[in-house]
């Protein structure tokens, strides 16, 4: 159901307005492949229990793996990875056949290079509108001290490093 008062495009305007960091999530497909989707919608949710979520378009053809398999890999992109978040980010069963990765020891498939990897187990499911919010138990955390690329008002670009506090 939509709101005839407010505005698609301004609505997207104002969101896009928001500068947020590009995350890429990954499972595995049912014939063992990586399957993947960019994501700006992805926020930490709780410390205790450590809980994040993150919201695929319900017309993804991810999604119903990551429903299916119950586990997934969250990957905050280091900067220069603009490649990879398009990749992702395009449509097509093949899209991201070429990427290199490897399967992690919690099966779940890790991309090489990410600021930050954070895999999870699927704790709940909710429907969003247009979107599902999928809340991750995370079981691991794999971070590097890299700069991390940044989208705003429709496009990315790196963030520079911020000097440590003296």
């Amino acid at each position: 159901m939509t709101d005839a008062s407010i505005d698609p495009g301004l609505f997207r305007q104002a969101l896009a307005g928001f500068p947020s960091g590009v995350t890429v999530v990954t499972t595995l497909g049912d014939d063992g492949r990586m399957v993947g989707f960019t994501a700006s919608a992805f926020s930490s949710l709780s410390l205790d229990p450590p809980l994040v979520l993150v919201c695929p378009a319900l017309t993804s053809s991810t999604y119903p793996h990551l429903v299916r398999r119950q586990r997934f890999a969250i990957h905050i992109l280091a900067a220069g990875q603009q490649a990879i978040a398009m990749a992702f980010a395009s449509k097509g069963t093949d899209k991201v056949a070429a990427l290199d990765w490897r399967e992690s020891e919690l099966g779940n498939p890790i991309l090489p290079g990410a600021a930050c990897v954070i895999e999870c187990t699927l704790w709940r499911d909710y429907e969003g509108g247009d979107h599902a919010i999928v809340v991750g138990a995370v079981q691991r955390i794999d971070h590097a001290d890299r700069s991390v690329l940044l989208y705003h008002r429709g496009a990315m670009a790196d963030h520079p490093p911020i000097a440590e506090a003296a």
